[in-house]
């Protein structure tokens, strides 16, 4: 059986109208950026994916518990956040990533609503930031499980209690990081943090989102993906300005694309008015074969006035800029939809159909029993029931031959051949990792 699944690679969760996207960096290294798990997706009958119970079988172990390298957490709304208390007690979370915008959120308005995961983040993000400066008092490095990274600046950040912390716990945008719960990940990892901006401190939630670039990187082959949390098109277009008049326009590069705030207008209509410097923006930066993905309920076919995301209008204006528009939860199917699976080789990104994670997982289960690849065996077992009814009839990679008259499965290996140059994927297990 042919390896579909590589080392290194993102995974878009389906999960409603939110963000659950999972970054693998190598067996041992994993990601998670945002969450929403909500209670309904743990019923037999609803397409969301319980994220948490996932992510628990999937991650690797260390001292007896499942263990995750970094969480980030773009802003606070519950649609990023929900289940993290969930998360907290059953995994060994080594780094959080947080923004200073909900220590201010708090102190300006000490009675402020914000979810209970919301809280359980801030909650959990101070007892690490009280860790790390103890730990710095005596002259040591905080452990894995009370690590913290401040991500933006905030002027009045000597009000918020973490303003005493050295410089490498603290980032801002125009940074790289490449060290994840204190391992070097150079060559491998990076994220080149683009917001959010010290002028937009004391503004809503979605304006202060963490965005970013995330490179993955496998030999000579390179995937990078713009992650602008609910960012709209004030924010979107300074990051794209910024970066030109610095000279750093590698920074803006883009295999893949998460639209921002769920496929929403936001992003390029302000008061009905099309912007079409931030489409053009978007578009010069697009690499040969860009996907956006729209972390998303199905795209309606038409708005309605008033409407949460997604925008159908949105979408329109995506879908003129790349042929590969993908809703997380339309991949596979409405009724039972599959993670959207990204892999990073040496010869760049692609995406994944999720017949090929199917025939994948299969075979795995057949001849290895449990894969030892744990993040590739739960995508690959998520996309077990839908991928059936999905059939390999449509597919959503990167190349654009004409359709093979091959059905199915057959079909899905003659076009990933193609898509690797004619030579035939290595043999393998599945998985992320080797």
């Amino acid at each position: 059986m042919a390896e579909m699944l590589t080392q290194r690679g993102v995974v878009f969760w389906p999960v409603g109208s939110g963000d659950s996207i999972t970054i693998v960096v190598d067996d041992q290294t994993v990601v998670q950026v945002d969450l929403r798990d909500m209670a309904k997706a743990d019923q037999d009958d609803t397409p969301e994916i319980a994220v948490v119970d996932r992510l628990v079988e999937a991650l690797p172990q260390r001292d007896g518990r499942p263990y995750l390298a970094v969480f980030v957490l773009t802003h606070a709304d519950k649609d990023h956040c929900c289940g993290f208390e969930d998360l907290l007690s059953r995994v060994t979370i080594g780094e959080l990533w947080a923004t200073p915008r909900l220590w201010r959120e708090l102190e300006d308005d000490p009675s402020a609503e914000i979810c209970e995961s919301a809280q359980a983040f801030h909650d959990e993000a101070e007892r690490r930031v009280a860790a790390t400066r103890a730990a710095v008092k005596k002259g040591e490095e905080p452990e894995s499980g009370d690590r913290v990274r401040i991500v933006g600046h905030d002027r009045d950040g000597d009000f918020h209690g973490y303003a005493d912390l050295p410089d490498e716990y603290r980032s801002g945008p125009g940074q790289v990081v490449t060290i994840l719960d204190g391992v070097d990940c150079t060559g491998r990892f990076e994220a080149f943090l683009h917001a959010p901006f010290k002028d937009d401190r004391a503004k809503a939630r979605n304006d202060t989102s963490v965005a970013m670039q995330v490179t993955l990187i496998d030999g000579d082959g390179v995937g990078q993906f713009l992650l602008f949390g609910d960012l709209a098109y004030e924010t979107i277009v300074k990051i794209f300005d910024y970066s030109e008049a610095a000279g750093r326009a590698e920074r803006l590069a883009w295999d893949v694309l998460l639209a921002p705030h769920h496929c929403s207008k936001s992003v390029m209509y302000v008061d009905g008015d099309l912007k079409v410097d931030v489409l053009e923006a978007i578009e010069k930066n697009a690499k040969t074969w860009s996907t956006i993905v729209s972390s998303s309920n199905p795209v309606p076919v038409t708005d309605t006035d008033g409407a949460n995301p997604p925008h159908r209008a949105a979408a329109d204006r995506y879908e003129e800029i790349t042929d590969d528009f993908i809703c997380t939860m339309e991949h596979g199917s409405t009724a039972a939809p599959v993670p959207i699976v990204f892999e990073v080789d040496p010869t760049g990104a692609r995406l994944l159909d999720p017949a090929v994670v199917e025939e994948s997982a299969r075979s795995v289960v057949k001849a290895f029993g449990p894969s030892p690849n744990r993040l590739g065996k739960v995508a690959a077992a998520a996309a077990l029931a839908a991928a059936a009814a999905y059939g390999a009839e449509r597919w959503r990679g990167r190349e654009r031959a004409a359709p093979s008259a091959q059905p199915g499965i057959a079909r899905v290996r003659e076009r990933v051949q193609e898509q690797r140059g004619g030579q035939t994927a290595p043999s393998g297990v599945v998985g992320f990792g080797r």
